[in-house]
């Protein structure tokens, strides 16, 4: 067994041996593919979302170098039809193209070089594994004479992080074009492909480009987090995976759910990030593990971004809203934006967002991203309007808790005007996005819950302090061309707080309304 040619099934046992979740049913939609018109497959997911852990899966499933049937045989895949048809029965190259560049980094070679390092190290375990006596240096004569010399068996390629050429070479044209030969060579080439490939499967973050540039891989069928159509089961932890896990580690299903559920793929039901409810399992704790991962390191430079009032959107985003986002102009790069939908759109692929391609809103999917997202604005480097936001929500809240009414409700008319044009300032529900904007620096301290049932109906917004605070919790009542005396009298008439009995602190009622007539706000605010 090689690096490369051949892996084996060792890198699959291991994961298989640890709190494993099934996800082998996955190969079965790749069985559909192989050795047919669409045997070539591209998925792209965010980091962290078991790529790798799919591509050691598909290499031990498919490598006929070693038997898989203990790791297999009671699994999801082994209950259909084509199990026994293509288990072990190929002949695999297994590519980790990060592997290349870090190599060629640390030796101080170019990128230019890395297809030249790939096509060598292909054809010396090509060589070693299977032409002994007749080796070649041309991968193409490699893998033809290889695919005689095992009695006409084909190759499964499996490519993981295909497009890390693209990201690492951004400025380097010629190691780009270098790179889509090599993969134009295997995967485009009608005197090579059908001889040699029975499928391929490649895992990346971002989708091929639209522009043509990417021609090579252009026979690639794509699924990507956009519309993962029926790989969208397997791009996390379903629920009842994450159910399954939380029983037998003890720990809190509805504390996981909150802090890693919310991705939105159509048809799967909900779909949680494996790498961080797999560290809460390890850790016996919920809490942020994205900020251990290198997708974090560029959240700032995308969220400081002033396209088209991008600062305005993600702050409706950490507030809770849904932002209607156009994801179709994407040039699937991480350079190339002509708008907020573009910066959106990179979001959405690199995990930060989740996409409802039925409804096409973005919005962040649970609450440890939110918390990234706060922690960014807070530290160094953030665009100075998100300080002045932060700091003027941070009055508000200020003025909340001290029960100064009349700021509170200047505080909320600024706000109004700078960020709602009048014509679409008409409703409770435009007031309700604008009291979850205003009050966006208390989602350090405060947990949010809106229409929560209590006493004789639904209280529009309750604000639970998190846990050791000292704070208050705040009750808020919305009203609409009515009054905030109003608002206060029906929190106390409809019994709200009894939902807060148990308490123990300190409830401060807030009832906010707005006049259309005279363009204003009010306020009232009381202590229980």
């Amino acid at each position: 067994m090689g690096l490369y040619v051949a892996p084996g099934s060792s890198g699959f046992a291991e994961i298989v041996n640890s709190d494993y979740v099934d996800m082998t049913g996955m190969i079965a939609l790749v069985n559909q593919t192989v050795e047919t018109t669409n045997k070539l497959t591209c998925v792209s997911r965010p980091r962290r979302f078991g790529k790798s852990y799919a591509a050691k899966m598909l290499c031990a499933y498919y490598d006929s170098s070693c038997d898989s049937h203990a790791l297999f045989d009671d699994k999801e895949i082994a209950k259909t039809p084509d199990y026994e048809k293509h288990l072990n029965q190929y002949n695999v190259i297994y590519l980790d193209i990060t592997g290349f560049i870090s190599s060629a980094q640390i030796e101080g070679t170019s990128l230019k070089e890395v297809p030249n390092m790939i096509v060598k190290a292909v054809c010396d375990e090509l060589n070693e594994t299977y032409l002994r006596i007749s080796p070649f240096n041309d991968i193409d004569e490699a893998l033809t004479a290889s695919v005689e010399a095992t009695g006409g068996k084909r190759f499964v390629f499996i490519i993981d992080e295909w497009d890390a050429m693209i990201r690492e070479a951004k400025n380097d044209p010629e190691a780009q074009k270098r790179y889509f030969n090599l993969l134009r060579g295997l995967f485009k080439n009608a005197n090579l492909t059908p001889k040699v490939v029975a499928a391929a499967y490649m895992t990346g973050i971002l989708p091929i480009k639209k522009d043509g540039s990417q021609s090579a891989i252009s026979d690639f069928k794509e699924y990507s987090v956009l519309y993962p159509g029926k790989f969208a089961k397997y791009t996390g932890f379903v629920e009842s995976d994450v159910i399954n896990l939380c029983r037998n580690n003890d720990m809190s299903f509805e504390e996981v759910r909150a802090w890693y559920d919310g991705y939105d793929f159509s048809g799967s039901g909900a779909v949680y990030n494996p790498y961080s409810v797999m560290r809460a399992m390890e850790e016996r704790s919920c809490r942020s593990y994205w900020k251990e991962t290198s997708a974090a390191e560029s959240l700032k430079t995308y969220i400081n971004m002033d396209l088209e009032g991008m600062q305005e959107v993600i702050s409706r985003l950490i507030t809770g809203e849904e932002i209607e986002v156009d994801v179709s102009d994407f040039r699937n790069d991480f350079e190339t934006f002509g708008s907020k939908d573009d910066v959106i759109t990179l979001l959405i692929h690199l995990g930060y967002l989740t996409f409802n391609n039925k409804t096409h809103t973005a919005r962040i999917p649970n609450e440890e991203v939110r918390s990234e997202f706060r922690g960014i604005l807070k530290g160094k480097g953030v665009n100075h309007k998100w300080l002045e936001l932060i700091k003027r929500s941070q009055k508000l809240l200020n003025d909340t808790l001290a029960g100064n009414a009349d700021n509170v409700a200047a505080a909320i008319d600024e706000i109004r005007k700078e960020n709602y044009a009048p014509q679409f300032y008409n409703n409770e529900q435009s007031l309700r996005s604008i009291i979850k904007f205003a009050y966006i620096a208390a989602y350090d301290s405060y947990v949010k819950i809106e229409e929560l049932a209590s006493g004789k109906g639904l209280a529009d917004i309750v604000m639970l302090p998190k846990r050791g605070s000292e704070l208050p919790a705040l009750v808020i009542e919305l009203k609409w061309n009515k009054s905030a005396e109003g608002a206060i009298s029906q929190i106390k008439d409809k019994s709200y707080p009894v939902i807060l009995k148990d308490f123990g602190g300190e409830i401060l009622l807030v009832g906010v309304n707005y006049d259309a007539k005279s363009g204003k706000h009010s306020c009232v605010i009381e202590k229980i």
